[in-house]
Formats: C-alpha cells, structure tokens, sequence
C-alpha cells in the first residue's frame, strides 16, 4: 500500500508523466487479471498495486509512438485469430450435445441402480 500512498519515483526511463505511468499501469493491470504471470515477485496482494510496481521499476516494457501503434494492431490481429479458432472448434464439436448428456445420465443411473441392488442384496442376503 505504500506506492500508492506514497509519490511514486519511477525507474523506467520509457515513462516520462503521470499519464503513461497510469495508462501503462492500467494495461499491466489487465494482462495480469487474464492469467499473465508477474514479471517480479511482489509482497502486492492486489493485481493494481504489482502493476504498478512492475511499471515504475522498469520490469515490464512500455511501447510509445509507432511501435505502439504496431503493437496494437498485432493484439487486435491475434485476438482475431483467437475467435476465429474458437468458432472453428465450436464447430468440430458434435451439435446435438444434449443427447449426449441424456444417454451420459442413463447409463448413469443404470449404473447407480445396480450398484443399490448388489449392495441390498449383499446386506439381507440371496434367497
């Protein structure tokens, strides 16, 4: 809690205000809420504050200019990509998948019942 509460003094040389401190933060923040691993260990409890971390020690690289314009376009590409291959595989999976769910449930009970008979059976005995 204490970067919060405190100035900040930022290592990274590639930040040069507050905005891009915070906007680079904030980017940092979400990439490590989708499941990013952090780039320093931290005693930080919230996604938030590592992020900032990261950020103000330089840990993590801050693209400006044309190289973040790429670099956009890149993300926006693969996360296209993405869906795409998602869809693909909706595809490849069998449509009616609620009937499989039903013959999964019978065979379930089927199962279940004949394991109760053989267990009553085992209790009371054979006649």
């Amino acid at each position: 809690m204490d970067i919060i509460s405190l100035p900040i003094r930022c290592e990274n040389e590639e930040i040069d205000g507050s905005y891009r401190m915070v906007i680079a933060s904030v980017k940092r923040a979400k990439a490590l809420s989708q499941g990013v691993l952090p780039a320093t260990s931290s005693k930080a409890k919230k996604i938030t504050t590592l992020a900032i971390e990261e950020v103000a020690a330089g840990a993590v690289k801050v693209v400006t200019g044309e190289e973040a314009v790429k670099a956009s376009e890149e993300s926006k590409k693969l996360t296209h990509k993405r869906f795409i291959d998602e869809a693909q595989q909706k595809e490849a999976m069998p449509e009616d998948v609620s009937e499989l769910e039903r013959d999964l449930r019978v065979y379930l009970t089927e199962k279940n019942q004949s394991e109760q008979k053989r267990t009553l059976e085992d209790i009371f005995g054979e006649e």
